[in-house]
């Protein structure tokens, strides 16, 4: 059988098996809290591997693995910083942003500073979500394109179906399980790759020998000298600033949705404990095979038709250390990288139009909210419009690469995202700041933001840690100097703002407030699945590879079959499920009745 046909079928079966999985759980979702965030039942470690997916697309094995192939360990700091944000989420932010007790994020801006800041937050994160997935999918069908020799179009149109399927079927249980099921492919087969890597060139030894002999040392290094790189790329400083985006951006409103799911305040702190863990593996192994490609492979990347010829580096290494059958699985897992951040963005943009912006709109015109009985169908409908959006959006993208106007769009969203999610994140701390101060805030975060962007089309852009310290400076004495105002605050405004911080500081109480328990229902579904995957890669040894390259694929296969078994068998048991309430409740929050 010829490779491309191996190849097709193995893609084939990984995208029907993500439709099977949005089939299997699509009866789980009884109402909106199910649909939109797992009916809060989700464990620890699936809620932790979804966060994980979710943090990351196939731009970290294309652009983040060309920047490893021309500048080494670098690109590295980007997931330590990304690792730093899911440890300090660990520490305080993961058990407080459940506590929240919310399905959106606008909902709990609402709680914090009242329904104008909420109506904002939410009607500009929609546009934002969309143009980062439709971007994410667009590269990926690039890339696949020049690398692997899929056409642009059907990965974009394929892929782009295929995750709107799952997402509308089985809602947020789908997104957990999916998640799941592509971690399992994806980190098994790039540390296998990692392991080939090191292998090939003689051991982790002859691995550095080999940098050095090659005079990459300085190059390679993981912090540059100032002048070494351009704009200051990869220096002290822009190190410095990295870390300080991902303790804005990780800890921040914006991303308490990672933990709506989740169970408690326990299982959230341990989600962000599994997310943490596995981003620093993560950032360990995912960036040895373009370092081994520059150092074996050089004139074969940089011969490739790809517009930037290093960010084929990964494929390459990929290509020449896997065994004939596992090209295809390379691809899935890039598939998979990017679906699982897609089917995230779908789920909680849908539930932002259909929690927030659409009662806002009926508050606006006189019109009651759709009832609860409603939520699900609409948030399939909002769901099933926003990917048709996206797929339309990658396919514009693609075909104009990116020119003109989508490159303002895209300046313009990384323009925003920063200076939202400076007020959010003081807001956690800052209890006596009026209901316009998160407004305040961002506003004039967006000064520095708006001059460095003139600046960059003047061309004289500024680095980007002069961007994000000046920036961060500006919104938070911006945030800051909104204090004083407090006493001008009414009694209700600060009512709300007491209760805002009580449900955020109250444990919450399983039992009471969910009262749904279906672990073993999830590491019975997870493992099963998982089994069938290993079998299904084992199957791939019996194309003919040498004998090195057989033991490869069923260790591969193997190793996944034997987790799921042991999940299924984990989760023989049945739990009891008595539901209470048809939402999770806050009537065991002292005080705090009245918060969402």
């Amino acid at each position: 059988m010829p490779q491309s046909i191996v190849d097709s079928i193995t893609i084939g079966v990984y995208l029907v098996l993500l439709i099977a999985v949005g089939l299997r759980v699509r009866a789980l979702n009884r109402n909106s809290t199910d649909f939109f965030r797992s009916g809060c039942q989700g464990t620890w470690w699936l809620v932790g591997v979804s966060d994980f997916m979710a943090s990351f697309s196939a731009w970290t094995f294309t652009g983040a693995a060309g920047v490893a192939f021309e500048a080494g360990w670098s690109v590295a700091i980007i997931f330590l910083a990304n690792a730093f944000g899911f440890f300090l989420n660990a520490t305080w932010f993961a058990p407080w942003f459940r506590q929240l007790r919310a399905t959106t994020v606008p909902e709990i801006i609402r709680n914090r500073f009242g329904a104008s800041t909420q109506q904002f937050y939410a009607w500009s994160n929609v546009p934002i979500r969309i143009l980062y997935s439709a971007l994410h999918l667009s590269a990926l069908a690039i890339f696949t394109a020049a690398a692997f020799g899929l056409n642009i179009s059907d990965v974009i149109i394929v892929v782009g179906i295929v995750v709107l399927i799952t997402a509308v079927t089985g809602g947020s249980w789908a997104v957990l399980s999916t998640d799941f099921i592509q971690m399992l492919i994806l980190m098994p087969l790039t540390i296998l790759i990692a392991v080939l890597c090191i292998v090939k060139i003689g051991g982790p030894g002859e691995f550095f020998s080999l940098i050095q002999s090659k005079g990459l040392s300085d190059q390679f290094a993981v912090v540059k000298p100032q002048g070494a790189f351009p704009n200051g790329s990869y220096t002290w400083l822009w190190a410095a600033a990295m870390f300080l985006q991902g303790l804005f951006m990780s800890n921040s409103m914006t991303s308490a949705s990672r933990y709506f799911a989740a169970k408690d305040g326990s299982a959230a702190r341990k989600a962000a404990i599994v997310a943490g863990i596995l981003t620093l593996i993560g950032g360990l192994v995912w960036f040895i095979p373009p370092i081994t490609a520059r150092l074996l492979f050089a004139d074969e990347v940089l011969a490739s038709s790809a517009s930037k010829p290093a960010e084929v580096a990964y494929a390459v290494a990929s290509a020449k250390m896997l065994p004939a059958g596992l090209t295809g699985l390379m691809v899935v897992a890039m598939f998979a990288a990017t679906g699982s951040s897609m089917d995230t963005g779908l789920n909680q943009t849908s539930a932002i139009i259909t929690r927030d912006i659409l009662p806002g709109i009926c508050r606006l015109i006189g019109w009651a909210s759709p009832p609860e009985r409603w939520m699900v169908t609409i948030g399939r409908i909002a769901t099933a419009l926003l990917g048709v959006c996206i797929i339309q959006l990658a396919l514009y993208f693609a075909g104009t690469k990116g020119a003109g106007i989508f490159e303002h769009m895209l300046a313009l969203g990384s323009m925003l995202v920063m200076p939202m999610s400076i007020p959010l994140f003081l807001a956690l701390f800052v209890r006596r700041a009026p209901w316009w101060s998160a407004l305040f805030s961002m506003t004039a975060a967006l000064v520095p933001s708006a001059i460095s962007l003139m600046a960059s089309r003047a061309g004289n852009p500024w680095t980007f840690q002069k961007e994000i310290f000046v920036g961060v400076t500006v919104g938070v004495a911006a945030f800051l100097s909104t204090i004083p105002f407090w006493r001008f605050a009414t009694a209700d405004y600060r009512d709300r703002v007491a209760r805002f911080f009580t449900t955020m500081h109250t444990p919450v109480d399983f039992a009471k407030e969910v009262g749904v328990e279906s672990d073993n229902r999830q590491l019975r579904t997870a493992g099963w699945f998982s089994a069938l995957i290993g079998a299904l890669v084992c199957l791939l040894a019996l194309l003919p590879n040498p004998a090195a390259g057989r033991i490869q694929i069923l260790a591969l296969g193997g190793s996944v079959a034997a987790l799921g078994l042991f999940m299924a068998r984990a989760g023989r048991a049945r739990n009891i499920e008595t539901r209470p309430t048809s939402e999770p409740s806050l009537a065991a929050v002292p005080g705090a009745e009245g918060a969402s």
